[in-house]
């Protein structure tokens, strides 16, 4: 397969935001529910786990809600996003397709180690966006092992097909909302206005 030239740049702040005082309300009405470990395991240290809130229709295993298979094209609401109003809220005022959606928590002293996450890209048709819920000052996001700073209700997107890793160095767990969507003209008008 030949490599498509990168049309975006490899971080971008939406030009949108959503409140973190109500996104930490969800939260905390969630956090009691079952989060489950991260099934990648030789890609992070101590503790990465998940929550499904939108996953692959039909699936019930909390894993195969966490992620969707190549070709997998229906995607239906979990029953965790029932009790998180907000988090309903700012899925539905983006105007793309939305496909997996979790939370994801890095437990505080905990890694993620360096890799890439084949496809997720811009230019191959489906993003990773990221809405940093919880974090603390020794959070370490990066990308192209360049830090990418970002504040509880920024909306970012990350080229998580480059290479990526986060060091979670304070005594807080960060989570963050992940979401998978395909590209349209919406979100690639949202990209061209957004800031790197």
């Amino acid at each position: 397969m030949i490599a498509q030239e990168a049309r975006y740049p490899d971080r971008v702040r939406l030009p949108m935001a959503f409140d973190p005082a109500l996104l930490e309300a969800d939260l905390e009405r969630l956090e009691a529910a079952d989060w489950t470990p991260h099934f990648v395991t030789r890609n992070y240290s101590g503790d990465w786990s998940a929550m499904p809130l939108r996953a692959p229709a039909g699936a019930e295993h909390p894993i195969l809600m966490l992620s969707a298979h190549p070709g997998v094209a229906a995607f239906a609401d979990a029953p965790a996003l029932r009790g998180a109003p907000y988090l309903r809220d700012v899925l539905a005022r983006l105007e793309c397709p939305l496909q997996t959606v979790r939370l994801m928590r890095l437990g505080a002293g905990s890694s993620i180690l360096e890799h890439k996450d084949p496809g997720l890209c811009a230019e191959e048709g489906t993003v990773r966006l990221h809405i940093p819920i919880r974090t603390n000052p020794q959070v370490r996001f990066c990308v192209n092992r360049r830090p990418v700073a970002m504040r509880p209700g920024e909306l970012w997107y990350l080229r998580l097909s480059d290479v990526h890793s986060v060091e979670n160095g304070g005594a807080t767990d960060r989570v963050h909302l992940v979401i998978d969507a395909a590209m349209n003209p919406w979100l690639a008008a949202e990209l061209a206005r957004g800031q790197g």
